[in-house]
């Protein structure tokens, strides 16, 4: 199943300096976050503990023991919310803990925002509050796919994988005879297909039509270039094709995403 990262806000406190913590345990009956903006603490959540800073979230799943402890004066917002779609218990595990932010500006654009909410309860603030928890999930939902690409491509690469990547990254916008590729690394098309998406999780064929789609979106809205100049400029004959295409992948014809999208 595929975890649903939306949630639903039920409580928000911002805590200044907390030099200890007024219990060394807790359970609650939501799930809960500790997002620390300064300072450190010890936790053990289950079989799980470490010390937790700027740029962790530490989420307790709710009725479970969260113990804690200051390591010095720590500033934090305390987060409890619902999931919209509930994630199964074996997925918990993956939720649970302590979990890293490596983008840590908009970290702390989302806690800045978060802040301004501090004393507000009503309607609005908590819709306000909802979309910067959800922000919250969506980094690390995105980082932890960034992982799972770089972990896949570990895994299953010996360097020609590799190669094969950066010679389509290079080459996208132009024709690209794959079996050419292939043969070039010593491998048979089929091969080369079947390693690729173990590696990147698609095609070689599809990873190149994601580079020239994403390309033509950037243009689409950064640019006044008609249809058929961004088709050509992103590898394709005409813009009926290119269309077709982006529709298919896309789910609406780039006309539409200009008008949509652009601002």
């Amino acid at each position: 199943m595929r975890i649903n990262w939306s949630v639903r806000p039920i409580a928000h406190m911002y805590w200044v300096k907390k030099n200890k913590f007024d219990l060394d345990s807790d359970i609650y009956p939501y799930w809960t976050i500790f997002a620390v903006e300064e300072g450190r603490f010890a936790y053990r959540i289950l079989d799980q503990e470490g010390e937790a800073g700027f740029g962790s979230l530490v989420v307790c799943p709710p009725e479970t023991r969260f113990y804690r402890r200051t390591l010095e004066p720590v500033t934090f917002h305390f987060l409890q919310f619902a999931w919209e779609q509930e994630p199964d218990p074996d997925e918990w595990q993956q939720l649970c803990g302590k979990l890293n932010i490596s983008d840590i500006e908009r970290l702390a654009s989302d806690f800045r925002y978060l802040r301004r909410q501090k004393l507000e309860q009503d309607e609005a603030a908590m819709a306000r509050i909802q979309h910067m928890v959800n922000d919250l999930w969506r980094l690390v939902e995105m980082e932890r796919s960034l992982q799972e690409e770089k972990d896949r491509v570990a895994k299953y690469d010996d360097g020609k994988i590799l190669k094969a990547a950066r010679f389509i990254d290079a080459n996208a916008y132009g024709p690209i005879d794959m079996r050419n590729l292939a043969l070039s690394l010593q491998l048979s098309p089929v091969q080369l297909t079947r390693r690729f998406h173990e590696a990147y999780g698609l095609p070689p064929s599809d990873y190149a039509t994601k580079l020239r789609l994403d390309r033509a979106s950037r243009l689409l809205l950064e640019t006044d270039l008609n249809i058929d100049n961004i088709a050509r400029i992103c590898g394709y004959e005409n813009g009926f094709y290119f269309s077709r295409l982006f529709r298919k992948k896309r789910g609406i014809p780039p006309s539409q995403y200009r008008n949509t999208h652009r601002v």
